[in-house]
């Protein structure tokens, strides 16, 4: 390394944190050289000196910033000044990466010492055998909680809440309860809200902090507690629990067993993670590209786009016969081979804006009682609006460019009844596949593509055969 380098790298050291992120709030790649060449040069104080400050997302950005011998080398030179929490503020694919180089012995280290919920999203990527052995280097009831947690189902309640919460009986006193926080060590480090229970760990009531601060010492509990309770069940869906925050407007909630008593909380950061992903996954899928992550590999990109790929292929050979439906007429009117890709590719488009709405009002909830009747009379009024308002723009516009009416006239009736279609088939095929316990997001775009184009070949080429007589 030059001399000047070094110089530079030494002016870099000197300044403060904020020289991590450039104005643009884009981390500094001179930030990143530095650390880079501490690194090569095994300087573990550097390399902690200028990775203690960060948080931990940005821990977790610094990651995803280096190649993959990088990563390892920083994990093994920060040792136990490493944060495993920063494992989980990466893409999946980079996390696994790290786990499978790193040894359990260490790895069960790190873990130790983390909020449970971050301990089982790293361990949850484990096979079961590395699983077992991480958790059986573990204390009997840090154990005994991860399993508990990695029991449940995945993207469930019980796999994202914590189990680390504060619960009382009824008969305390306010005076009690304020001893009790701060004489015991064993407590969350963060908190929002203390759980009322009965000797079976049925939850009774809530008591927010701000109640406590302005309560006197004397003052029961149970007459200052919430009894109005929004309680998750351990084996809902993650999705569900977050739309459970968002209706509620909460920031912590309790998670409760089969049995009702209750066994971790849920929090307002790992809803908005999982608002996050799950508009991620939804959006991808209506991408066809699958659960994938810009850190993927090649070869595991190409594996996951393949399917649905071949998905596409498939139904553009069905298109293609439905054009070779029509061959004796496009030869005898070379027009409508320029005209026809108009047609399919306006429904295509409609369509997708009628199924994006659909999927979302779906996925949010928002289709009970007379909002679907709504929803579907308003979308094919609206295709049938845009139908004619394009159909007579479109005719008008071949009409000129050919002088033939005929002509103008017969796009103008397939492009309204393409859109008529593009609209009734966005919003029924996302219905359908909902009924049929089917993800909509995953295979709605194939199927309203495909009907839109074989509609609008069929319409166009079939009135065009029909109002010239070529059939």
């Amino acid at each position: 390394m030059s001399s000047d380098f070094e110089t530079e790298l030494g002016k870099e050291a000197e300044m403060d944190v904020s020289a991590f992120r450039d104005a643009d709030d884009r981390i500094n790649p001179l930030w990143i050289e530095r650390l880079r060449a501490f690194i090569e040069g095994h300087r573990a104080e550097d390399v902690a000196m200028v990775m203690e400050p960060l948080h931990t997302s940005d821990v977790g950005d610094v990651l995803e910033h280096l190649e993959h011998d990088e990563r390892l080398a920083l994990v093994r030179i920060l040792g136990d000044k490493f944060d495993y929490s920063a494992l989980t503020e990466v893409d999946e694919s980079i996390r696994i990466e790290l786990m499978e180089a790193l040894p359990n012995a260490e790895i069960a280290r790190g873990v130790a010492n983390l909020d449970s919920d971050d301990a089982v999203a790293i361990l949850e990527d484990l096979g079961k055998e590395d699983q077992n052995e991480i958790l059986s280097a573990l204390p009997t009831f840090e154990r005994l909680s991860l399993k508990r947690s990695l029991d449940f189902p995945e993207k469930s309640a019980g796999r994202r809440m914590q189990t680390e919460f504060i619960a009382i009986p009824p008969f305390w006193t306010v005076g009690q309860m304020i001893d009790y926080l701060r004489a015991e060590r064993d407590l969350p480090d963060e908190f929002f809200q203390i759980y009322v229970v009965d000797a079976g760990y049925k939850v009774l009531g809530t008591v927010p902090l701000d109640r406590v601060l302005r309560s006197q010492r004397a003052v029961k509990i149970e007459s200052i507690m919430n009894t109005s309770l929004v309680l998750i069940e351990a084996s809902e869906d993650q999705e569900e629990a977050a739309r459970a925050f968002e209706r509620y407007d909460l920031i912590e909630v309790g998670v409760v067993d089969d049995s009702g008593r209750l066994v971790g909380v849920l929090t307002i950061d790992d809803m908005v993670d999982v608002i996050t992903e799950e508009a991620d996954e939804d959006i991808k899928l209506l991408a066809g590209v699958g659960d994938e992550d810009l850190s993927d590999t090649t070869i595991d990109t190409v594996r996951s786009r393949v399917p649905w790929l071949v998905i596409n292929l498939i139904t553009a050979v069905l298109v293609s016969l439905v054009i070779g439906l029509f061959n004796g007429t496009i030869e005898h009117m070379v027009e409508l081979a320029v005209l026809m890709p108009i047609v399919a590719s306006m429904g295509g488009n409609a369509g997708a804006q009628t199924m994006t709405v659909t999927v979302r009002a779906i996925a949010m909830r928002e289709l009970e009682g007379g909002r679907l009747r709504r929803l579907i009379r308003r979308e094919m009024v609206v295709g049938f609006a845009n139908g004619v308002i394009f159909a007579i723009l479109i005719g008008i516009i071949t009409w000129l460019r050919y002088g033939n009416e005929g002509l103008g006239a017969v796009i103008a009736l397939a492009m309204i009844t393409n859109l008529v279609v593009a609209g009734t088939a966005g919003i029924l095929i996302p219905l359908t596949l909902n009924r049929l316990k089917a993800d909509p997001a995953i295979a709605s775009a194939v199927f309203v593509t495909t009907v839109t184009d074989v509609v609008g070949f069929f319409a166009f080429l079939g009135i065009a055969g029909l109002w010239f007589g070529l059939f």
